[in-house]
């Protein structure tokens, strides 16, 4: 057995258990980490997948930005020193029911689907190709995107600010 192939089961139970741990873990904080290794496990898996663009793009946007601000706003907007965040898990038996109907259709659809065959291309680094196309051909689109979520964060932060003074 390759490496690889090692490796991506490694990755994958790495990505079910801490997933499972985040789903029924009552502690907040013990959530978030859990979501920290199931987000990085799933950009090893795009390092596989050699698609190193949304690897990075994975760690830097999610791990590195929303699970922090997570971490971050648990911790910071918590005033009580004394009392642990909890959770309560409701509706445990209809969600089961539902995971394992989801479960079912996707194993029926795995194994009644004829799947093609190709064989692997070789693959190159993505990210100079797609940092050439932002900065050339896609440059308008991309400076547009920006321009619209700066005034997004802006329109955001003014709407918060004047619900925050009345």
């Amino acid at each position: 057995m390759p490496y690889t192939s090692i490796l991506f089961y490694v990755l994958a139970l790495i990505i079910v258990v801490s997933a499972i741990i985040v789903v029924f873990n009552k502690n907040v904080i013990h959530s978030a980490f859990s979501l920290f290794f199931t987000l990085f496990a799933v950009s090893g898996i795009y390092v596989l997948l050699k698609a190193d663009f949304i690897a990075i793009t994975q760690i830097m946007v999610y791990v590195g930005g929303i699970l922090i601000l997570l971490i971050f706003g648990v911790m910071l907007t918590t005033k009580i020193t004394d009392v642990e965040l909890k959770t309560k898990n409701l509706n445990v038996i209809p969600s089961i029911l539902f995971s394992v109907g989801i479960i079912t259709i996707l194993i029926f659809v795995v194994f009644s689907t004829k799947w093609n065959l190709k064989q692997a291309v070789e693959n190159e680094e993505t990210v100079t190709q797609i940092g050439t196309l932002l900065l050339s051909t896609y440059l308008l689109p991309f400076e547009i995107a920006s321009v619209l979520l700066l005034v997004a964060l802006i329109g955001s932060a003014m709407f918060a600010r004047r619900i925050k003074n009345d």
